[in-house]
């Protein structure tokens, strides 16, 4: 992945030169400089989260079409600070944010009837259960021995 590209004042994503963010001004605080980066991100982001980022396109083959669904979450967090005082002096700011998307299934569509499939996690729908019933079978004999101990 490449860096953005910096060019005077404006910063593009490299292939999106549609798209110039304004890097802020010298004379603007770090905290309002972070609440515009995070009114920015959460437009660019928000405007993302629709339908069509939980449901994929569908993909038709052989008289079968097939939906993708994910499971869409975003966040957004920020702070600021000032300080001002007869010897004291400071500034603030701080954001962040992330997104997570995770496959959950697909909708099947087969002869006018439409099904969903939802994808097994190995993990947790054998390893967990195995693992509990494991623990739950030995936890009366590790429970009798410690008793006899004591």
């Amino acid at each position: 992945m490449t860096a953005p590209e910096v060019s005077g004042q404006e910063v593009s994503a490299p292939g999106d030169e549609t798209a110039p963010v304004r890097l802020p001004d010298a004379n603007v605080s770090a905290a309002h400089a972070s609440v515009t980066l995070l009114e920015r991100l959460a437009d660019k982001l928000g405007g993302r989260a629709s339908v069509t980022a939980v449901y994929g396109e569908p993909i038709t083959a052989d008289g079968i079409t097939v939906i993708p669904v994910a499971k869409v979450a975003f966040g957004f967090g920020g702070g600021a600070g000032r300080e001002v005082g007869a010897t004291k002096s400071g500034d603030g700011g701080g954001g962040g944010g992330g997104a997570e998307a995770r496959p959950l299934g697909y909708i099947e569509i087969r002869d006018g009837t439409a099904t969903y499939k939802p994808i097994r996690d190995p993990w947790s729908d054998i390893v967990l259960p195995l693992a509990a019933l494991v623990i739950g079978g030995a936890m009366p004999k590790i429970l009798r021995s410690l008793r006899r101990r004591g």
